[in-house]
């Protein structure tokens, strides 16, 4: 049989969808990195939670809440209470709260406060108004990976290949694969759209974390005092999100460093055996057949397909005599 002449495609289908799963699945000290960081994250948002339920508790009683659903029950002019994952936690740092008359400029000066946010996509910097999805990302990787949502494709890692750019410490600028992947994974997700349109990953991860607060609307006209130790535990919990993230970027940056220098090694290769063996020297079991039979998707593409979809592709052109033809075979099998 005459060598195969290797070209882009067939490189870019070697690179996707056989040496990048690979090296994913690779045992790495980056992916175990990764994979302890994730999984000590739902246990200790959950501790933390009761935390956080118990700090409100003591500021917005059982009985305070109580009496506010009456209030508001029994009057169309009273909104006062809500469910709310977000909170103004603060303490101050030289004594006890209630040494402190808040009201004091001095006192205002040293109450140290932060903002802390139990939903999937809350912001982990203390910043209330902005939204961020890295964490919900890395949490969730395995569940979006490989996933097709309205058409687009799902990509956890999109955020870190746009920030890593091309390895010369450049970002890649806004493009539209960039948007396109980003509004697939908040949609599978359900982090786009609203509430109504939350699918179940953040459905059932925001429902955990609800708690019936009375205050304004917005989070920030509620600071809540708390301890310093209970204060210190909740960042506990934030710096364990922000290190999941961390984690996720820093692996996959290794597995983007190694894609670049297979890539610049692929593109010397004149034939398709050439990138064969080398995948198979990398202990990756594949054959040229692997890599004709399939789209730059992974979707095996057989010689009956083609010919199948050849066929409906030509002898459109029916004549009058065939439709005659066909009605009579037509009635026939009706009658019989």
């Amino acid at each position: 049989m005459a060598r195969v002449r290797n070209n882009q495609g067939h490189r870019t289908k070697a690179l996707n969808l056989h040496i990048r799963p690979y090296l994913e699945q690779e045992n790495t000290q980056e992916r175990e990195g990764y994979l302890q960081a994730r999984e000590i994250i739902k246990p200790l948002q959950n501790e933390t939670w009761e935390l956080a339920k118990t700090i409100v508790r003591r500021h917005y009683t059982d009985e305070d809440v109580k009496m506010a659903y009456h209030l508001q029950n029994k009057f169309e002019n009273v909104d006062t209470i809500a469910q709310d994952s977000c909170f103004h936690f603060g303490y101050y740092p030289q004594k006890d709260v209630e040494d402190k008359n808040q009201d004091d400029d001095d006192n205002k000066d040293a109450y140290i406060t932060k903002h802390f946010d139990f939903r999937l996509d809350g912001n982990i910097n203390g910043d209330e108004s902005r939204r961020q999805n890295d964490f919900a990302y890395a949490y969730f990787r395995d569940e979006l990976r490989g996933k097709v949502n309205k058409g687009e494709k799902c990509n956890p890692d999109i955020n870190i290949e746009q920030k890593w750019g091309n390895g010369s410490g450049e970002e890649n600028q806004t493009n539209p694969h960039w948007n396109s992947c980003k509004h697939a994974n908040e949609r599978e997700l359900g982090l786009y759209g609203g509430d109504d349109n939350k699918t179940l990953y953040a459905r059932e991860w925001n429902d955990d974390y609800k708690l019936d607060l009375i205050g304004r609307e917005y989070c920030r006209d509620r600071s809540i005092a708390c301890e310093k130790k209970e204060f210190d535990q909740l960042m506990v919990w934030q710096v364990a999100k922000s290190k999941l993230i961390q984690c996720h970027g820093k692996w996959i940056e290794t597995v983007l460093e190694q894609l670049k220098v297979l890539k610049s090694a692929l593109r010397d290769h004149i034939y398709l055996e050439q990138t064969i063996e080398l995948c198979n020297k990398m202990g990756i079991t594949i054959s040229e057949t692997d890599i004709l039979a399939t789209t730059s998707k992974g979707i095996v593409v057989s010689n009956a397909d083609v010919l199948s979809h050849l066929e409906t592709l030509k002898n459109k052109s029916v004549t009058r005599e065939q439709k005659i033809l066909a009605r009579k075979l037509y009635d026939q099998q009706q009658a019989n």
